[in-house]
């Protein structure tokens, strides 16, 4: 980056929400100079790609709340984008799976909260579980048929290439170290990599100023809120999560999507199936807690990451308040085994020679120090700074929605 660099708005982030935000603002106001700041050698490399593909129809998202308004109509943008610029859809649906009588009542208030935020669904018995799903044995379910799949991360090459081509600018290799408001501008301490390729690579550093600034640092969000004055007293806990992968013709045991009726009080969705864009079936995530949040490997450690997460009290309240359930989760990560037999409850001709270990990803999830965990969107504004500090699942689904929203508390500062 040149030193003299003066966007009307830096957008720390080049995740799906920072681009999707990026894209909004050239959409609307070409005239203004927008530069997006991403830490990695790509665009779109951690959570926005790590992910099953699945552009979420809205079912589960409680009525009024950020989740319901954005997803419903972030996914009819986003697949509307997708079908502009080539970005391969499809609509293979989702089955709410009840297997057992306990989940039945909790399967019917999905239903109605699906209902009543303006989602398609259609409840199913046994014999119409198999008429999508031939191979799930369920004594009940709820049908989503508008439930989808893509490729997050071609998503954000293609929000990136329209960014450019509309005249923003996407650096790379470009980490923000550093944030001061002034009453006039935004101060950005920056250092670059001349190769962002190489880990080692000699690093520059640069000052930014803009006007206002967005911040959509996921993973590091709460730290680049403490920068920024936006931040409060949740934080950012990682969780890591590994998907397996069914191996050869097995995948035909999959058509669409097969979930688990969720579980009140968390946010993991437990064991679930999906048939991804590329044809391969995926099983889960499932969700432990990481040791590092950056890692280059699913057992990274960073000792300040860990001391970070290991200081914050919500993580001790939050391990009492669900200790089975983490420890479980725990026992699934390490036993194949055990994961499978999770599995046939839903799909009992899987079996372990049918199953493959697959990729991993960290999930950023915010505490509050109660140990409540942060289900919703948390956005905060602060002087010329608007912080996204929570953008949980449906996030990528819902990104465009998003960023129109932002878009508009930053036009307040660009007349």
């Amino acid at each position: 980056m040149d030193a003299q660099d003066r966007p009307d708005v830096a957008i720390v982030g080049g995740g799906i929400v920072g681009l999707a935000t990026a894209y909004r603002l050239v959409e609307a106001r070409p005239d203004l100079q927008i530069a997006v700041l991403e830490r990695e050698p790509q665009v779109g490399t951690g959570q926005s790609s790590r992910n099953s593909g699945v552009l979420h129809a809205g079912l589960y998202y409680p009525p009024g709340s950020a989740k319901a308004r954005w997803c419903t109509a972030g996914k009819q943008q986003l697949e509307a984008f997708c079908t502009e610029h080539g970005v391969p859809v499809a609509h293979t649906g989702k089955v709410v799976a009840a297997v057992d009588r306990d989940e039945i009542p909790r399967l019917h208030a999905l239903e109605e909260r699906a209902r009543t935020n303006g989602v398609e669904v259609e409840r199913l018995g046994p014999q119409g579980v198999l008429d999508h799903e031939p191979h799930l044995r369920a004594l009940a379910g709820l049908w989503s048929p508008r439930t989808a799949v893509t490729d997050f991360g071609a998503v954000c090459r293609a929000l990136a290439q329209r960014i450019d081509a509309a005249g923003g600018q996407v650096h790379t290799s470009a980490e923000v170290v550093d944030l001061e408001q002034t009453p006039e501008a935004v101060r950005l301490v920056v250092t670059t990599r001349d190769d962002g390729t190489v880990p080692g690579a000699a690093r520059r550093t640069s000052e930014v100023t803009a006007r206002t600034v967005v911040t959509c640092a996921g993973l590091q969000s709460d730290r680049i809120a403490a920068l920024a004055g936006t931040a409060g007293a949740e934080r950012i806990v990682p969780f890591r999560g590994a998907w397996l992968r069914l191996r050869g013709d097995a995948a035909g045991l999959v058509r669409g999507n097969i979930y688990p009726v969720p579980l009140p009080g968390l946010p993991f969705l437990g064991v679930h199936l999906t048939k991804r864009i590329d044809g391969q079936a995926w099983i889960g995530p499932n969700a432990v807690l990481a040791l590092a949040r950056e890692g280059r490997g699913p057992w990274s450690v960073d000792l300040q990451d860990l001391a970070d997460t290991l200081r914050f009290p919500g993580l001790y309240r939050l391990a009492r308040r669900h200790l089975p359930t983490a420890v479980a989760e725990i026992w699934r990560d390490r036993v194949l085994r055990a994961t499978v037999r999770e599995v046939q409850r839903y799909v009992p001709d899987v079996e372990v020679a049918d199953v493959e270990r697959g990729p991993w990803g960290v999930r950023a999830q915010m505490l509050e120090p109660s140990g409540e965990m942060v289900d919703d969107f948390r956005v905060r504004r602060h002087g010329r700074v608007v912080s996204v500090l929570n953008a949980p699942s449906p996030a990528a689904t819902a990104s465009l929605a998003i960023g129109a929203e932002i878009r508009d508390q930053v036009l307040t500062h660009l007349p």
